[in-house]
């Protein structure tokens, strides 16, 4: 099977600043992959990849170029593991691979997968950084959804979750630091944070101060992010992370990510699923995965102010599986 490549850039802009401990977007720009084959069928992946990586649209499209003989020679998901690294661009041609799979054969992707057949499930919506009095009127505006996920730095961070609690008094809260706080300060705010229902905290301190958790039990779950990208990661968040937040983006597309979700829960993980920001055909393919789950957070399309035609369908706080129109 010969296929053909095509690359291509497309911008979407945020319904607000979109703020978090590392800066502040009014848009996503996003890669996307189109693999045709020689009958015209086409399959799509899009990938925002890991800014803190310093990934960016050229760094992916660069690998990309770097096999796209392999590619159009017709190259296996499983080829594609040894051709690219973890990150963005794998994670855009693994989408793409599996869409074409699915439209060629007219099977849906969980069923070429061998995955149960997936359900709407609950995400969580996102909250970016604001004032701290400005969280209950944000929590109030989203408290439909049963999980909603806090974004904080160092500065005060308890007077934005009481705020956000008074303004969604029933809602599930996640944490995100985005790695801003230092171990000592997580030990401070953890009792509080604990006390104002907070469920989840996600990647609070820096990478590579994963040591300073060693013996400590957080009256709060700790979820890793940053720390993990691929399962030769998950002994660094071993006896320290109660959960692995795994991000296709990161793990580099779903056949990767199967495969890390099935390795954390091995080793006595629970699972999050997550996104970087973006469209829905770049979520589409983690709400399979979040079938997994005990928590997802895939609520990128609800941040931009545009998104395909055949978008995911979102509903009270739950995000539905796509249609065959969008991917897969």
């Amino acid at each position: 099977m010969t296929l053909r490549l095509q690359l291509e850039t497309l911008t979407w802009p945020m319904r607000e600043a979109f703020a978090i401990a590392r800066g502040s977007q009014l848009e996503t720009v996003g890669l996307v992959a189109t693999l045709t084959d020689e009958n015209g069928i086409a399959g799509r992946g899009e990938a925002y990849g890991v800014d803190y990586l310093g990934e960016t649209i050229a760094t992916m499209s660069q690998q990309i170029e770097a096999v796209r003989s392999a590619i159009e020679a017709g190259a296996s998901r499983a080829t594609l593991l040894e051709l690219l690294p973890v990150g963005g661009a794998r994670f855009a041609l693994d989408s793409a691979l599996w869409d074409l799979a699915a439209k060629q054969t007219e099977t849906r992707v969980w069923l070429l997968a061998d995955l149960p057949v997936p359900h709407p499930v609950d995400t969580a919506f996102t909250i970016g950084i604001r004032p701290a009095a400005d969280y209950a009127a944000a929590a109030r505006a989203h408290a439909q959804h049963r999980f909603l996920k806090l974004k904080v730095d160092a500065s005060d961070p308890l007077a934005a979750v009481r705020a956000a609690r008074a303004g969604a008094p029933d809602s599930v809260f996640i944490v995100d630091p985005n790695q801003s706080w230092s171990v000592a300060t997580l030990k401070t705010l953890a009792p509080a944070l604990a006390d104002l229902g907070v469920v989840l905290l996600e990647q609070p301190i820096a990478v590579g101060a994963e040591a300073g958790l060693d013996g400590y039990r957080c009256p709060v779950r700790l979820c890793a992010d940053e720390l993990i990208d691929g399962v030769t990661d998950l002994a660094k968040a071993q006896d320290r992370f109660d959960v692995v937040n795994i991000k296709l983006d990161k793990a580099g597309g779903l056949t990767a990510g199967l495969a890390l979700a099935a390795a954390a829960r091995e080793r006595g993980f629970g699972i999050m699923v997550g996104c970087m920001a973006g469209s829905s055909l770049a979520m589409a393919p983690a709400t399979l995965l979040a079938q997994q789950a005990e928590f997802v957070d895939l609520d990128g399309p609800l941040l931009q102010s545009t998104d395909w035609p055949h978008a995911l369908e979102y509903d009270r706080g739950r995000v539905f599986p796509p249609s065959a129109a969008l991917w897969g």
